[in-house]
This record gives structure tokens, sequence and C-alpha cells, in this order.
């Protein structure tokens, strides 16, 4: 499988239509394969620099795999990156802080 992967993987990214299929190099499949050794699935937020200006390359040289190509169910996923969308990650309450991380005010004696 890992072989298949490095020979013919492609690249799943998650955007709000449904799922779209990257086709990176062998060079950059063995990278996202080493991205991806201990996960399936990685927020994009997650991402060292150099592997997010890698997604943002191949989105930019357009290494999209039409849906109508044959074939493309049969290639191996490497990976999935997770987009979420800025607008919907800013719309989300800020987080309260966990109860133990509230310090109680000291006791003084009289």
């Amino acid at each position: 499988m890992l072989i298949e992967k490095l020979a013919r993987g492609v690249l799943e990214l998650d955007t709000p239509v449904g799922p779209r299929y990257l086709q990176p190099n062998f060079f950059e499949r063995a990278f996202l394969m080493w991205t991806f050794r201990n996960f399936f699935s990685l927020p994009q937020q997650v991402l060292r620099t150099s592997e997010a200006e890698l997604i943002d390359r191949l989105l930019n040289e357009n290494r999209f795999i039409p849906r109508s190509s044959i074939g493309v169910q049969d290639r191996p996923v490497i990976g999935r990156i997770e987009r979420r969308s800025p607008a919907l990650a800013e719309a989300l309450p800020p987080r309260k802080p966990a109860a133990s991380a509230v310090a109680e005010p000291s006791r003084e004696a009289a």
C-alpha cells in the first residue's frame, strides 16, 4: 500500500462543495506521506509553513483531478486536508477558560 501511495497517490482536499483531489508529483507525494505518517486527516491550521506552501502551490498550479476522470476512485489517498473557511472560524464564540484554570483569590488570615 505504501508503494501504491508513493507511485499513484492523490491528496484529498475537504471543501464546502465536497472532496477534491490533487495530483502531486513523486517528491511531493513522498513529502506528504511523511506529513500524514500518523494521521489520515489534518486540519489546515496545524500544517507547518512548508506543508501549507506545498498545498497552496498545488492549488495555484491547478493540479486538480477531474471527477469524471477514469480511475480516480482506484487511486490511493495519501491524506486529507480539512479546509475550514476563515469566516466559519471567526464566527465561533470565544472559549471560556476551564474552571481549574481560574485562580481562586487567596484568603488572608486576619
